[in-house]
């Protein structure tokens, strides 16, 4: 399959934010989901996404991130969210998408790329420590909602 990875534009934010919603039904958390397009073109200053098109031109892989600063190691990358469409799985979109995260972090001089994964969610964590990262079991996420 032939895949062109890139940085995403304004322009691919529809679908991008459909891959969004992709991710929060396979999480069973679509009710959760409050962002919105015209959202994401207010607040496009916030993060970065890196896109994955098949030869026709579609969007079917994303990965969302921002760039933190954690006070033990500095200036880091978080990716908030990698998604492939459920019909491009299992081609490698994940690893390129990943791969080319890893390339924007060392471009940017960060100490650390860290995300979150679901506890079940086992493909996923199988790529994740397939590319090196150790998965924390002791940390809880903490969330306080506007």
């Amino acid at each position: 399959m032939d895949v062109t990875v890139r940085k995403a534009s304004e322009k691919d934010f529809t679908a991008i934010f459909s891959l969004i919603r992709e991710l929060a039904i396979f999480e069973n958390g679509l009710d959760k989901v409050t962002n919105s397009v015209e959202q994401m073109k207010e607040e496009k200053d916030f993060f970065k996404c890196i896109v994955a098109e098949n030869e026709t031109g579609e969007i079917i892989g994303i990965a969302l991130y921002f760039f933190a600063y954690y006070t033990w190691v500095g200036k880091s990358l978080y990716l908030d969210d990698l998604v492939v469409k459920k019909a491009f799985r299992g081609n490698g979109i994940g690893t390129k998408l990943m791969e080319k995260v890893f390339e924007v972090a060392e471009e940017e001089n960060c100490k650390r790329l860290r995300l979150q994964v679901l506890h079940w969610n086992t493909p996923a964590i199988k790529l994740y420590k397939k590319n090196g990262f150790t998965i924390d079991k002791e940390w809880y996420n903490c969330d306080y909602n506007f």
